[in-house]
């Protein structure tokens, strides 16, 4: 069947419309550096992921060691950057890539996909299904993919416009600054209990898990550590404090400018009927924006920095996104497609442009 993507589905003039004969031979380039990777695979691939997954713990052991001297400034200062740095490595190299099953091949049960558990408040079970499942199978789709704004903001002319989004230049802060509640309650869809479309019996059966999770995660940081800090304990408070905001402004940036510039489309649901596997694939690309960086730069990031390879194989090790990046690139080229890629700061200034944006109504 030769279907031709309805050109008012994608608003970005960067891209060009492509057949379908065309979207079958893009799907076959990709599949084959997708394959190409998947076949290499080995124990270079397994050491790496080891390596992180010990310097998250050491890291973690030498920052909270140094907050128990957190009387003393610079121990506080460097404590604090460290267990930051450790809850960025393990939440976005680690966690995140691991809970996509891009090791499972290791058989190995610290790293397996559908067991791994992280260190944030949300549960693995509810980001696996919201963000691997929803996210990476309906991307951009408005009214499917949740990501969208995730419920709170208005960052598409598509998105219908509400009096409440005039302050998102506001509360977006506060939503930067406490990102991992917004993972965590996600699922929730507080939004629909409020309005009578899910039962307050459902909500309390999904909000069980995730109370557990939240009781454990605030003990660990705010109880336990600064309790056998003995004198100590407000040092140690305050840093795993800092450390837990670091994280959070860290990932929330780090998505945000992943999902949300300026060339970042949105698609109606009509994009889904009798979509192809290159159809699905050009979704990813004209859903997603890069940042250029250092290698330390792209490991922070647990290689989202690479946004539009994670879309299109997000089971493929994040590690190897950057060695296929050029390879995709000349893909997009040669089809016509906007490979959107670009420093941390001018994406960010864009998200933070439509942030400003389209808080306000008539905005296109």
């Amino acid at each position: 069947m030769n279907m031709q993507v309805q050109p008012q589905y994608f608003k970005n003039s960067k891209n060009r419309d492509l057949t379908q004969a065309e979207l079958d031979a893009l799907a076959q380039e990709l599949d084959a550096i997708k394959q190409e990777v998947l076949d290499d695979l080995g124990e270079k691939d397994a050491q790496y992921i080891r390596r992180v997954y010990s310097a998250v713990r050491y890291m973690s052991i030498a920052g909270r060691g140094l907050l128990f001297a957190g009387w003393f400034p610079p121990a506080w200062i460097l404590g604090t950057g460290l267990l930051g740095a450790a809850k960025i490595l393990e939440n976005m190299e680690v966690g995140h890539n691991v809970m996509h099953g891009q090791y499972d091949w290791m058989n190995d049960p610290k790293l397996m996909g559908k067991s791994y558990e992280w260190d944030i408040v949300g549960t693995a079970d509810n980001w696996r299904q919201t963000h691997n499942y929803t996210h990476h199978t309906f991307t951009n789709i408005r009214g499917m993919d949740d990501d969208i704004g995730y419920g709170m903001v208005r960052l598409f002319p598509e998105q219908r416009w509400k009096k409440g989004y005039l302050l998102q230049p506001l509360y977006c802060i506060p939503f930067c600054l406490l990102f991992q509640w917004g993972v965590a309650i996600q699922s929730l869809e507080i939004g629909r209990v409020l309005f009578g479309r899910k039962t307050a019996k459902q909500f309390w059966k999904e909000w069980k898990p995730l109370q557990n999770k939240i009781g454990k995660q605030l003990f660990k940081d705010y109880v336990f550590f600064p309790l056998i800090a003995g004198p100590n304990a407000l040092p140690v408070l305050a840093g795993n404090c800092v450390a837990n905001g670091i994280r959070n402004v860290w990932t929330f940036s780090i998505i945000f400018c992943g999902h949300f510039t300026k060339d970042v489309e949105v698609f109606p649901k009509s994009v889904l009927r009798n979509e192809s596997r290159g159809h699905w694939y050009m979704r990813q690309i004209r859903g997603s924006s890069n940042l250029q960086g250092s290698e330390l730069f792209h490991i922070m990031t647990g290689h989202l920095s690479h946004q539009i390879e994670h879309h299109l194989f997000p089971e493929m090790p994040g590690r190897r996104y950057r060695q296929i990046a050029p390879k995709v690139e000349a893909v997009c080229k040669k089809y016509g497609l906007n490979y959107n890629n670009a420093s941390l700061a001018k994406q960010y200034g864009q998200v933070v442009g439509r942030i400003l944006k389209y808080s306000l109504p008539f905005t296109k």
